[in-house]
């Protein structure tokens, strides 16, 4: 019994010593350890640096040893005297005037604890910065205008979605402006959509959305054509610009959104000729010896017969003295006297060509089962049948080289 009584004694005093090791641990833990943190985050006042990387290397031990998972974000100097809120339900940020320093009182998290904690420096605005976008900036010389439009197409519905976004930098003829648009969808010149009325302003924001219904066989032939107005107190229309833009080379697709902006360009306000008028642009590269023809539209064309099944297409050819060199041509367009094409062709031509080199646009109209008729057709250059406004056209090309020199000439 002794012997079991002294056994029971060393066991319970065994226990009772470790009961207190425990306690003396736990009572360590909460009344010591923050007086060693303390010691670690004293503010960084010298400027002694061999001081500022001890502590760096004491910070990186600390955080091998409590292999911590979150990395704190020290306020930069530059941000002191802030009014800082809760981040979340467990972390805040004490407005203080040292960046070292932690709460002292309220919520501790992971993320206030500075085992490991060192500085990462300012942040810099400019990487956060978008990218400017410069279609918003860079307007050229003389721009009247530039449009802001998307396009999409539902193949099942068969329905050509447009959506008028904005115009910006709008020119009109007084110091007020209440501009609306006109959509039109070519070659249907009779019918058209329009936009509401913004007021007093030059940079209207319309964010409106409008249908066509057309055909996908039908589509790549169409055109779009925005008439930008003004509306003058009188309630008068005034035109301040129009953009024309072809379909056919647009990959048009439910999940293809295009957004696009263009510059506005004055309506040719002069009666089309006797057998219609035709637009092009020309350009040279002398270093390349390219000449480059980029037939744009034309309008006003004496069609033969008026039939859907007629087809208007443009020959461009380019002569030496009185011999065809090469000869290319646009796509034929269907049942239109007013067609859009924006098509380009490139020529070899060696400068000393140029004297005696000329381009020919002839305008044709085909059917099926019939002969090809010719509509009319212009001569550019210093040889065979050039008037004044195609020879100046040649000239002004070459004395501008590289940059595309843009005419309506008349046909005959």
């Amino acid at each position: 019994e002794q012997a079991v009584a002294v056994a029971g004694g060393i066991i319970g005093g065994i226990l009772l010593f470790v009961l207190l090791g425990i306690t003396a641990y736990l009572f360590w833990k909460k009344f010591c350890r923050p007086f060693s943190y303390e010691k670690l985050i004293n503010p960084v006042k010298t400027t002694n640096a061999n001081a500022v990387f001890q502590d760096q290397a004491n910070s990186e031990i600390q955080l091998k040893s409590t292999r911590s998972r979150s990395v704190p974000f020290i306020i930069p100097p530059t941000l002191h005297g802030r009014d800082w809120i809760h981040l979340t339900n467990e972390e805040q940020v004490q407005e203080d005037s040292d960046p070292y320093m932690t709460p002292q009182s309220g919520p501790r998290s992971s993320f206030h604890s500075l085992a490991g904690a060192y500085v990462v420096g300012t942040i810099n605005p400019d990487l956060y910065k978008f990218p400017e976008d410069k279609s918003e900036t860079d307007f050229p010389d003389g721009n009247i205008g530039r449009l802001w439009f998307s396009i999409e197409y539902e193949q099942e519905s068969e329905r050509l979605l447009v959506s008028l976004i904005k115009v910006r930098k709008l020119q009109p003829p007084s110091d007020s402006c209440s501009p609306f648009v006109k959509i039109f969808l070519l070659p249907d010149e009779r019918s058209y959509l329009q936009s509401k009325t913004k007021r007093k302003t030059l940079n209207p924001q319309f964010d409106e959305n409008f249908v066509f219904q057309v055909s996908s066989k039908m589509l790549l032939q169409r055109t779009l054509k925005f008439l930008v107005y003004h509306v003058d107190q009188q309630k008068k229309h005034h035109l301040l610009g129009q953009v024309i833009f072809p379909l056919k080379n647009e990959a048009l697709t439910e999940d293809n959104k295009l957004v696009i902006w263009r510059d506005l360009e004055k309506e040719n306000l002069e009666p089309p000729s006797e057998y219609g008028d035709i637009q092009f642009s020309l350009s040279y590269n002398d270093y390349l010896g390219r000449l480059t023809v980029v037939v744009l539209r034309a309008r006003g064309l004496k069609l033969q017969e008026e039939s859907p099944a007629v087809g208007v297409y443009v020959k461009v050819s380019l002569m030496n003295h009185n011999k065809f060199i090469k000869s290319k041509k646009t796509a034929a367009l269907l049942g239109t006297s007013n067609p859009v094409y924006n098509e380009t062709f490139s020529f070899k031509a060696d400068q000393t060509e140029l004297d005696t080199a000329s381009l020919s646009l002839s305008v044709l109209q085909s059917n099926k089962g019939e002969k090809t008729l010719l509509l009319g057709r212009v001569v550019v250059g210093p040889f065979m049948y050039t008037r004044g406004k195609e020879l100046e056209h040649w000239n002004e090309m070459i004395s501008k080289p590289k940059e595309l020199v843009k005419r309506w000439h008349a046909l005959c």
